[in-house]
This record gives structure tokens, C-alpha cells and sequence, in this order.
């Protein structure tokens, strides 16, 4: 006799049907809260009308609730003796004529407390009493949140938003709420489990996710909702770089007061900010006052000669939330760059140089090798 405990094993490591025992259902379903749905469903089972003991068996389907096993109550059954959950009753039904080894079950208005893992049994005569394992049907009932607050969000000031769930068919369920996200990573941990919350935005929570997350209590129904945050904020982090010629690389000016240039030499600056919206971008002479014209009103500055005399040019970037300048100087010096020229011409000569010493040893060296080959042949 195999042992019960190498019957799995035998049929494939899983809960396989006993022979003459098939159920054809779609195992996972999901439907959104308050909707319906109906399930396909077919079985088969050992059935011969020509035993006397079968042929008296009246054929009875059920739909349990793998959760409900302790209480024995079904979700849905032809068994009019059979007892039924109050919160299935009128709700889950048999569709089909389960005669016609029709099985499929309809779920009206469903509620989120209907999520769980459901399984068939059949029951015929005294021989045919079978809860099929193999098979089951997964029902996920899934709603979404809504978080509500007043846009726009703005850095630095403190916004509430509120975190609901409404559903109208369903029964009151208590609600755990919970919020996520790395705009929270500076608040209290034990002011992110409410249904509210205060924030106070950053500018690097702009494009970030907040979530809030919604549990019913007592169940493993877990619901969400995200959005992407989208943050005001002044200009900050302003950079100015800038290339000579026509150098397409630009040089980052970094904690520079004053930068040496040569009269006539061409010039480009480039400013770049960080703001949300983006900030109008603009060039001054000098240090501007709030109604100075700009020289240029993009973040490039071109100037094709730089003047004699020093001077200098400020950036400024503008948004409806605020502005940022930065300012540095020009020294301008007549004439070439220093050494510069000097250094061009030395690195020029030096690969004449080399190849010149370069023909000189292989010289050398071919006289060497024909007088030595000479001396030992004369010898």
C-alpha cells in the first residue's frame, strides 16, 4: 500500500484531482469594487446512472470560501438545506445547470471584503462527496484612493492633503491609512498613519512619488494610490560657465571673483538654474537694478571682441516664486596671452627635433654595423 504522505509526490508534487475528477475554472480573477463579474466554470466527476445507489443521489454544487472551512458555510449552492453566508447570500450565485456539469458562479456589486481564495465541492449519493483542491479561484476586489489637496504645491509652505476611499455598495470597514514617499523622510514617522497630512515640500521633492496606502482592518486587503509631485520653487543653484574661440567645452567658473581675458578675444557665457517653472534667463552690465534692460535675454551671452578695460557681467534668473544673480569680472589685458604663443611654438618644434636625433642614431648605427661587418671579413 503507498503510504498518503508519497501521493503527492506521485502525481507531480501537487494537488492533483483524483481520477474521474476535473474542474476547468479561470483561476485568478479581479474586479474592480461595486462591479460585476462572472466566472467561467466546468467540472467533471465518476458518475455511472446505471448503479441503483447513484441513480437516487440528487447532484449538489457549492462555492466555499477557503478562509470560512470552520464554519462550513457556503457562498453559493443549489442545496436548498445548505446554509449560505449572510454577506454572499443574493450576491454570489450559481449561473449554469449543474446537470450540465455547469459550475460557473456570478458575483454582484462586489466588495472589497470579497477578496480571498474560493473552492468547488460536489456531492451525489453517499459515493461522490469531493472538494476539489487542485484548482481554485483567486478573486482580488481592488479600488483606488483618491488624495485630495490644493494645487499648486510650493516650497515651503505647508499644504494638507487628504487620503480617501468611498464605496458606496460596500459595507463600513474600519480603515488603516499609511502614507510613503521620500518627500517624508524629514517627518515624524507617527504622523504618517492617518487618513491626513501636512507637508511641507522641498524643492527636491519636485518629481517625486507620494503614496498613500489603505488596509481594511482584520483582512489582507491592501489598497493604493500614487501621484507625482509637482513643486514650485524659486531659482537656486545658479552655475555660469564660459569658452573661448571657438572651444565648444564650457569651463565652469566656481567661486571666481574675476576672470584675465585678452582684448579682442572672442567670448561665450553660459548660465544654467535649477527652478520649477523655469526661470527667464538673463544678462546684465554691471549690477542691475529690477528695471535694468538686459543685453541679452537668453542664457547664452556672445561676445565676438572683448573691449579694452574691465568689466563687469551679471546673470540673473526670474520665476513668479523669485530670482537668483550671480556677478564676476572681467580683466582684460592687452595683447596675446602670456606664454602662450611661446608654448605653442616649443611644443611645434619639438617633433622636428626628435626626428632629427631620430636620424642621426639610425646613421650611426648603419656605420657601425657595415664596419664591423667589414673588419671581420678582411680579417
Amino acid at each position: 500500500m503507498v503510504p498518503l504522505l508519497l501521493l503527492p509526490l506521485l502525481w507531480g508534487g501537487s494537488l492533483q484531482e483524483l481520477p474521474g475528477y476535473g474542474l476547468e475554472v479561470q483561476e485568478s480573477v479581479a474586479v474592480k469594487a461595486c462591479m460585476d463579474v462572472r466566472v467561467t466554470c466546468s467540472f467533471s466527476y465518476p458518475w455511472n446512472s446505471g448503479y441503483p445507489r447513484y441513480s437516487s443521489g440528487e447532484l449538489f454544487i457549492y462555492w466555499f470560501r477557503e478562509k470560512d472551512q470552520h464554519t462550513h458555510d457556503a457562498v453559493a449552492t443549489n442545496n436548498p438545506r445548505k446554509r449560505v453566508r449572510p454577506e454572499t447570500q443574493d450576491r454570489f450565485s450559481l449561473l449554469g445547470d449543474p446537470s450540465n456539469n455547469d459550475c460557473s458562479l456570478s458575483i454582484r456589486q462586489a466588495r472589497l471584503s470579497d477578496s480571498g481564495v474560493y473552492y468547488f465541492r460536489v456531492e451525489r449519493g453517499y459515493d461522490v462527496r469531493y472538494s476539489y483542491r487542485d484548482k481554485k479561484l483567486n478573486l482580488l476586489v481592488t479600488e483606488k484612493p483618491d488624495i485630495q489637496f490644493l494645487e499648486p504645491l510650493e516650497s515651503g509652505r505647508p499644504t494638507k492633503l487628504t487620503c480617501r476611499l468611498s464605496l458606496a455598495c460596500d459595507e463600513p470597514h474600519p480603515l488603516l491609512f499609511s502614507w510613503v514617499g521620500d518627500a517624508l523622510d524629514a517627518m515624524n514617522p507617527d504622523t504618517l498613519h492617518s487618513s491626513e497630512l501636512t507637508l511641507t515640500p522641498r524643492p527636491q521633492d519636485h518629481g517625486t512619488n507620494l503614496t498613500c496606502l489603505v488596509t481594511l482592518q482584520g483582512s489582507q486587503v491592501a489598497l493604493e494610490r500614487t501621484i507625482w509631485l509637482n513643486v514650485s520653487y524659486a531659482p537656486r543653484n545658479l552655475r555660469m560657465s564660459l569658452s573661448f574661440r571657438n572651444v565648444t567645452a564650457h569651463k565652469i567658473l566656481q567661486n571666481t571673483a574675476s576672470i584675465l581675458i585678452s582684448e579682442g578675444q572672442a567670448l561665450q557665457l553660459l548660465c544654467v538654474a535649477d527652478s520649477n517653472p523655469s526661470a527667464q534667463l538673463s544678462w546684465f552690465q554691471g549690477s542691475p537694478t529690477l528695471e535694468a534692460t538686459p543685453i541679452s535675454s537668453t542664457g547664452v551671452l556672445e561676445i565676438p571682441q572683448v573691449p579694452a578695460g574691465d568689466g563687469e557681467v551679471t546673470c540673473r534668473a526670474q520665476n513668479p516664486l523669485g530670482s537668483q544673480q550671480v556677478s564676476f569680472s572681467l580683466s582684460v589685458q592687452k595683447g596675446p596671452p602670456p606664454c602662450s604663443c611661446e608654448t605653442e611654438e616649443q611644443q611645434g618644434s619639438w617633433p622636428l627635433v626628435l626626428t632629427l636625433i631620430r636620424g642621426a642614431l639610425m646613421g650611426a648605427g648603419f656605420l657601425l654595423t657595415y664596419g664591423l661587418t667589414w673588419t671581420y671579413y678582411t680579417r
